[in-house]
């Protein structure tokens, strides 16, 4: 069986192009041939500015969004977020959904595909790896940065990725396929259930 891995698209916005980028990516994925692509829609959540009363450590969940979003994160092998670039960081949208949740995250391996003007979105991946680290996750150094990405998008908001694209999806994935095999038994441990205090 084939490790599951979720595209996450980080933007929620009306007027994102980020859907078209993450079905590029899972498209791509799937013809790549190492993982099961999921592609996931933060927006389909509908999360509100994290509002649990207890800490995401004790997965103590009291609303039914978080334990949608907890269930389709422990779901995963591994994740991609596909995200622009606001302010020299991540969308507000991708902290928040980081911050539901704390051990469903633990021990997968991370990858980003980013978008953007001339940055391509690199300095939105730089500060999301701190956060993702704090979640005891694996940020893989490949990525996937498309510069002035509007360039690429046809009339009806089709990615029309050039080769260097694909050569960067490709070296991403090999890596990330590697540290999603190697993860996999503390994986296993994670997703065990919590021992309750003594």
């Amino acid at each position: 069986m084939k490790p599951k891995l979720h595209i996450i698209i980080a933007s929620t916005r009306p007027g994102r192009i980020g859907p078209s980028v993450a079905q590029w990516f899972s498209d791509y994925t799937a013809e790549h041939g190492k993982f099961e692509p999921v592609l996931v829609d933060l927006a389909s959540f509908n999360l509100p500015v994290f509002d649990e009363p207890e800490h995401p450590m004790k997965q103590s969940y009291h609303h039914a969004h978080t334990k949608a979003w907890a269930a389709s994160v422990s779901s995963a092998d591994a994740f991609v977020f596909v995200t622009p670039e606001y302010n020299y960081a991540p969308p507000p949208a991708l902290v928040n959904a980081l911050n539901y949740l704390s051990r469903e995250w633990n021990y997968a391996p991370a990858g980003f595909v980013s978008y953007g003007g001339i940055s391509g979105g690199l300095r939105s991946v730089q500060v999301a790896k701190q956060i993702v680290t704090t979640l005891k996750m694996m940020p893989i150094p490949e990525g996937v940065p498309m510069p002035m990405v509007f360039q690429n998008l046809d009339e009806t908001g089709t990615l029309n990725a050039p080769d260097i694209y694909k050569t960067s999806a490709a070296t991403m994935l090999d890596e990330l396929f590697r540290w999603t095999e190697a993860l996999k038994s503390l994986r296993a441990e994670r997703k065990a259930p919590l021992k309750a205090a003594a």
